[in-house]
């Protein structure tokens, strides 16, 4: 069956509509169709939200903003959308059939540019593993290789995105769960600022400061004009990130100059051993940049490789699980007990309710000491940082379930090695999909800036686009 918008990306998409020559309607019922065809194989859109979005695309009253018309996946963690089923991967929640009593910030934004939204998509509860197969929904298969994560927390975005059945999709990251499922799927994938993007109107910022909201997409640009309108302060924020000097949009394409760039292959504080096909990777795209004009040597920063960063970082996460799940008892009225919780959840759970105050705030201020530490490589006169985005390719799914949750913990963490340091620094950070290996599996690379410049990320990354297309690899698994 002929479907002309299938390898469009949102951009594109959106221009079409305001020519006249698609309507909103018909790009809906599009992506529909694709979702309805790949779902059964891939497991993820965990909430169908087909009738509601054929009803709002043929709305005469849907916003006319940047992405006019385009369907959208939203990721059932964060990104509250009124009156819609949200869940978080939790059992409890799905039992409990909570809905989201109103939309989040990010959610009024989205709905002001246009959207239309589809479907919610599948994660790990909680969002705190890097690997999308929570015991409530079953795990997401990868595009790629159905008996492949396709990372998370993002992951059922992702795989949905890779399999094109939108060309671009909600995601956030609070270790790396916008970047990780970027490299396992092969897609696009932009950590912004912390403070980039508004948590509100209930939090003030997710997991401490490490989480920050996004998309993963198939194009530099759409990453850019989709940050353009998710970004900026919104009345009451705690903090914010300094506004750009111009629409994100217009960096893709703009020339980068030459730039200083610092390889780094190890993982930090030798956390885990990196698989040769992504020291490859990484290398390979060193290369490609240094035949761009810019300068490349090893190099990275000294604190990267400080052993305390794992003991703060878990400090965090249990600290936020247990407020979490705090909080989700008084969403639905009950005091959750271990039945309602997966294993590892709940010993996360259980770490951050003996966390005392001092204990924590403690760790707030090394996390200050330890950003300053890091950010001053930049300052001292640096432009981004390569690092592999994973230490291994595309892993088997299974491996977080039926083990000791402090196993699934290690392992997790060494998942995590290159991109969790960034979401403690709230640099931003991008996944790009430049290579593939002997199995066909995609291997991404991840550019760190200082924080705030997410305009130099997106011109370079728009130059590796230029340079090295990757818009026309297909997945098995495809719309």
């Amino acid at each position: 069956m002929s479907d002309p918008f299938r390898d469009l990306d949102a951009v594109a998409q959106a221009e079409l509509v305001r020519k006249g020559e698609v309507t909103p309607a018909e790009l809906a019922e599009a992506a529909i169709a694709r979702a309805e065809r790949v779902n059964p194989r891939l497991n993820a859109i965990v909430t169908p939200l087909y009738e509601k979005a054929r009803a709002t695309a043929r709305d005469a009253g849907l916003p006319r903003g940047a992405f006019h018309g385009v369907p959208l996946l939203l990721k059932d963690i964060f990104g509250y959308s009124a009156g819609d089923p949200y869940y978080m991967g939790m059992k409890v929640l799905r039992e409990a059939g909570f809905v989201a009593p109103h939309d989040t910030h990010l959610v009024t934004k989205l709905r002001a540019a246009g959207f239309v939204f589809i479907a919610r998509t599948n994660a790990p509860e909680l969002g705190t593993i890097p690997s999308t197969e929570p015991l409530a929904f079953g795990p997401t298969n990868n595009p790629w290789d159905p008996t492949r994560s396709p990372g998370g927390s993002s992951g059922g975005s992702a795989a949905a995105v890779a399999a094109g059945v939108v060309p671009l999709a909600h995601a956030n990251d609070g270790g790396g769960s916008i970047r990780i499922p970027a490299s396992t799927c092969g897609l696009v994938g932009l950590k912004p600022s912390r403070g980039r993007i508004s948590f509100g109107p209930d939090l003030g910022d997710g997991v401490g400061g490490l989480a920050v909201e996004g998309a993963v997409s198939r194009t530099v640009r759409d990453t850019a004009a989709f940050l353009d309108v998710i970004e900026g302060q919104m009345p009451g924020d705690p903090y914010t990130a300094p506004p750009p000097s111009r629409p994100y949009r217009e960096e893709v394409g703009a020339e980068p100059g030459r730039l200083r760039i610092g390889l780094m292959t190890v993982a930090p504080a030798g956390a885990t051993m990196v698989a040769s096909d992504c020291v490859a990777a990484t290398e390979d795209a060193g290369r490609l940049l240094a035949s761009l004009g810019h300068e490349v040597q090893v190099a990275h920063p000294a604190a990267l490789d400080e052993m305390e960063t794992f003991q703060h970082f878990g400090i965090m996460f249990a600290t936020s699980t247990t407020r979490i799940l705090d909080g989700v008892g008084e969403l639905i009225g009950k005091t959750l007990v271990q039945d309602d919780v997966e294993p590892f959840n709940w010993a996360l759970a259980e770490m951050g309710s003996v966390v005392s105050a001092r204990d924590y705030l403690r760790t707030v201020d090394w996390l200050f000491g330890y950003t300053r530490r890091v950010a001053s490589w930049w300052a001292d006169g640096f432009d981004l940082l390569l690092t592999p985005t994973l230490p291994e390719p595309p892993w088997t799914l299974g491996g977080f379930h039926g083990i000791d949750p402090m196993l699934a913990g290690l392992r997790a963490q060494s998942l995590c090695a290159f991109t969790g340091p960034f979401n403690m620094t709230g640099q931003p950070a991008i996944s790009l999909p430049l290579a593939w290996n002997d199995a066909g599996l995609p291997i991404g690379v991840q550019l760190v800036a200082a924080y705030g410049r997410e305009d130099v990320l997106l011109r370079v990354a728009a130059q590796l686009e230029a340079a090295r297309p990757w818009a026309g690899r297909r997945p098995p698994i495809s719309a």
